[in-house]
């Protein structure tokens, strides 16, 4: 058994039972332990999985009696863990017969010894397949995103949307959805950055694994289901905020000063009229709503934002 799961769980109703069952289903003898790592779910999400029985793995529940964000979960959870590898999952996945094996068949290779993160084909809910890697962001990609040129040139945006992800190769980054890392890898570079509270905590663990020459594969002969979104979807204002919050601790963290002082100014006062352009044209005035919702606690936690960002490790 060579695999620990790490899932965090916020108010995922029947979706962590369901995807703890799909990794009972097709564990091929690989898995050792699931740790659900639970970030004060008031829902009877973690009822449903206390209830299963007849789990060939055993099953770890960490409860939390607040909100401690994804990267910090992912922490507590990996601390406990004892395999070789760690795999981070999402509860709004499910595992299909290939999703284990062939993954840990490719890193145990001799030949990938230097691979330290590795990601495979997400299945959306229409059976398409999800463009989940990204090249690393740059100020210029950020600013692409930040007034939507991205949606018209493709390759602009740190996003491999015009990848059709079909075949194996070396990426940047794979999205933290389903994230196997290599638990050396995992302890030498401490863990996630528990400053980004959720998202892009993989892609600064996916630049800062680059920098030390291990390297991210996405392995096109495995798949798994994804939903998208996640249980972020209940909060859509929130899930903004955290978004560029996050981006904007990225870019105090590996940009230049300069560099990340012009994605802020991008980002501030470009990027809420961008958003609601688009809004308009797709006349949904909810993610007009959402967008002012999340600039304004964007515009409340600005300046905690930037001590933190500035903050050395």
């Amino acid at each position: 058994m060579q695999l620990s799961i790490i899932i965090v769980n916020w108010n995922s109703n029947d979706q962590l039972s369901e995807t703890i069952a799909s990794i009972a289903e097709y564990h091929q003898g690989l898995v050792s332990s699931v740790i659900v790592v639970d970030n004060a779910s008031i829902d009877d999400s973690l009822i449903r999985v206390m209830s299963m029985q007849g789990l060939p793995f055993t099953l770890q529940i960490i409860r939390n009696s607040e909100n401690h964000g994804f990267a910090a979960a992912c922490n507590q959870g990996a601390a406990i863990a004892s395999t070789p590898y760690l795999l981070f999952l999402n509860p709004d996945t499910r595992l299909y017969p290939n999703s284990l094996h062939t993954p840990l068949s490719f890193m145990s290779s001799p030949e990938n010894a230097d691979v330290g993160i590795c990601g495979i084909q997400l299945l959306n809910e229409t059976g398409q397949i999800d463009r989940s890697c990204a090249r690393f962001p740059s100020p210029q990609s950020i600013a692409a995103h930040a007034v939507g040129l991205n949606r018209i040139i493709l390759h602009l945006g740190h996003f491999m949307t015009e990848w059709d992800h079909l075949k194996t190769r070396q990426v940047n980054q794979v999205i933290g959805a389903f994230f196997l890392v290599r638990r050396e890898l995992f302890e030498q570079l401490r863990g996630f950055d528990e400053r980004f509270f959720v998202y892009f905590e993989e892609v600064d663990f996916s630049y800062r694994a680059y920098q030390l020459g291990s390297h991210t594969m996405f392995v096109a002969d495995a798949q798994a289901f994804h939903a998208g979104g996640g249980t972020s979807k209940q909060v859509k204002a929130a899930r903004l905020f955290y978004s560029i919050r996050s981006r904007l601790l990225y870019g105090f963290k590996h940009f230049s000063p300069s560099a990340a002082w012009a994605v802020l100014v991008v980002t501030i006062f470009l990027e809420p009229v961008s958003r609601t352009i688009f809004s308009l044209v797709r006349a949904s005035w909810r993610d007009i709503l959402y967008t002012f919702q999340g600039y304004g606690m964007l515009l409340k936690a600005l300046p905690a934002i930037i001590q933190t960002g500035t903050r050395k490790n």
